[in-house]
């Protein structure tokens, strides 16, 4: 049984290198878009973070105010 794995596995490692052998040329035009695409992706991903943390926070507190008893203690305190 360890045997026929081993194999299966040493089979589908041949044919991922096969695949591998493609190889990709980019332009010096390519490039430079690329590079001057980077800061307003890199932006928008931390933009888009941010706004998630945020939602997160917000979710996180809505559902802390009804777990915790708040309610409970400052009610007593104020009667």
């Amino acid at each position: 049984m360890k045997t026929m794995m081993m194999i299966t596995i040493a089979v589908l490692m041949t044919m991922t290198m096969a695949k591998s052998d493609e190889t990709k040329t980019i332009t010096p035009k390519e490039f430079a878009t690329a590079i001057a695409e980077t800061p307003k992706k890199v932006g928008n991903h931390l933009k888009n973070e941010w706004e998630e943390t945020k939602e997160f926070q917000k979710a996180g507190w809505a559902e802390m105010k009804t777990k915790w008893p708040w309610n409970k203690i400052f009610k007593s305190e104020a009667q």
